[in-house]
């Protein structure tokens, strides 16, 4: 998908901003595009707060120009606009492809609404084809991740758990200092059981299941943006 459509779908989404609003601003290569337009907007005399759900994207921000603060000094957000690595027709998403998933969701769940912004091919019928990421502590890894693997055989789903890994071959490390666990299931028959379940694991984080969350999607598609539910 071209950057051009992927550009389309972020503008699209800020004109979704008014004067005055708390924003959350989500992390990846489609959301990367709504924080630029914000901040073109925000040197044209929009007055808005940013709480970015990484340090990619705090970092980003702070070279737009636009104003940031904390989620304890902002406890509660008007809009989180963010991107997904799949979502279906329901609007259950899975994100984390990019690492960010605990502070995004903690981010979306503080929002009054939320808005994905995403390449249409992210779309399907059913989830699971994108791997879960699955976001742990690294002490008693061995230990979590075999529970992890109960649990998905409990649950009938099959599927290889492979520990995510930096361009170097060390583990990968989140902005909170965790590992992720990529699930590889081909397909989420329950969605909202496996998301219960995996938080009942000890050493279990976050997930990527986003569920309940997004109100609206803008996706950028070969024919033009595709808006579902409420934006």
């Amino acid at each position: 998908m071209s950057d051009n459509l992927k550009r389309a779908a972020a503008e699209r989404a800020a004109e979704l901003v008014a004067d005055g609003m708390r924003l959350g601003l989500g992390t990846g290569s489609t959301a990367a595009h709504f924080v630029t337009a914000i901040g073109e907007r925000v040197r044209g005399g929009l007055k808005v707060v940013g709480v970015p759900t990484s340090e990619a994207t705090r970092d980003q921000a702070l070279r737009e120009g636009i104003p940031l603060a904390t989620l304890d000094e902002v406890p509660e957000l008007d809009l989180t606009v963010d991107g997904a690595d799949e979502l279906d027709d329901d609007l259950r998403l899975i994100k984390g492809g990019g690492g960010a998933l605990l502070r995004e969701k903690i981010v979306a769940s503080a929002s009054a609404r939320m808005v994905v912004i995403a390449d249409g091919s992210k779309r399907v019928p059913k989830l699971g084809r994108f791997p879960l990421p699955i976001e742990v502590v690294p002490f008693g890894l061995t230990a979590t991740e075999r529970a992890i693997g109960k649990l998905l055989e409990s649950l009938g789903m099959t599927g290889e758990l492979r520990l995510r890994r930096a361009a170097d071959g060390a583990p990968y490390v989140t902005d909170g200092g965790h590992f992720i666990l990529d699930a590889h299931l081909g397909r989420i028959d329950k969605p909202n059981v496996l998301a219960s379940t995996l938080n009942s694991i000890p050493g279990v984080v976050e997930h990527g299941l986003f569920l309940g969350l997004a109100s609206g999607a803008i996706l950028a598609t070969g024919e033009g943006l595709v808006e579902l539910g409420q934006l």
